[in-house]
């Protein structure tokens, strides 16, 4: 084969390859409202959902992880049974949220549209999801996902602006989101992984009442759970 005609085969091979990254990355710029569109629906025709959490926290020289059991449950509701490494509640009826430690004295109580926590994010799964109405600059992420496959996306939830620096949303093909990652200003990551995912499961509003042990006190705070 003469030169000519291998340079020739290897500008062809240059040129398809050019065309095949342009091929898998405009897409990708593009088909955010297709992505965002099909999470919406994933969500919008659910009513309630069960899954396990991991919670991981790094930031001003500390580092947790803590696990437990999630439920949701439309309107609003929602339910957090922490169980390791200690057992705690956190607990919303779409009107009130309490937070609660075993064995504690006080339970915390605070209406839901003045609670500012990094469960909250989770809420917009509880109503008639529009995801690019929760964040704003919604796009593609940098971020590798944890399962091989899953599509990243980003963006600054609009009610957490002077506190949050972005939220990466791990989404599964289907529009099932995985994992909710929370960088704050101050550069701390709070991290929610979650598995064993059942949705449309059934399940009563009395598991998100809270129910005052005896002897316990219950105090109004804005602040999140302990």
């Amino acid at each position: 084969m003469n030169r000519p005609t291998i340079m020739n085969l290897r500008r062809a091979w240059l040129i398809w390859i050019f065309c095949l990254f342009c091929a898998f990355i405009a897409p990708a710029q593009e088909s955010i409202p297709k992505l965002a569109e099909r999470v919406d629906q994933h969500y919008n025709r659910l009513r309630s959902l069960r899954s396990d959490f991991v919670e991981i926290y790094e930031g001003a020289g500390l580092s947790r992880r803590e696990a437990g059991e999630l439920w949701l449950l439309k309107p609003g509701k929602m339910r957090w049974d922490y169980k390791e490494p200690r057992s705690k509640l956190f607990v919303t009826d779409n009107k009130t949220a309490y937070c609660y430690v075993p064995g504690d004295r006080q339970a915390r109580r605070m209406p839901v549209k003045r609670f500012e926590d990094f469960r909250s994010p989770i809420r917009f799964l509880l109503g008639h999801t529009k995801l690019q109405k929760e964040f704003d600059q919604l796009t593609i992420s940098p971020e590798k996902p944890l399962n091989p496959g899953d599509i990243v996306l980003q963006g600054v939830p609009l009610n957490m602006k002077e506190r949050v620096n972005r939220v990466v949303l791990e989404v599964t093909l289907g529009g099932q989101i995985v994992r909710i990652w929370i960088e704050e200003l101050d550069g701390s990551i709070t991290d929610f992984r979650f598995s064993n995912i059942q949705e449309d499961v059934p399940v009563k509003s009395e598991l998100f009442r809270f129910k005052v042990p005896v002897g316990v006190q219950v105090i109004d705070t804005n602040e999140g759970a302990p």
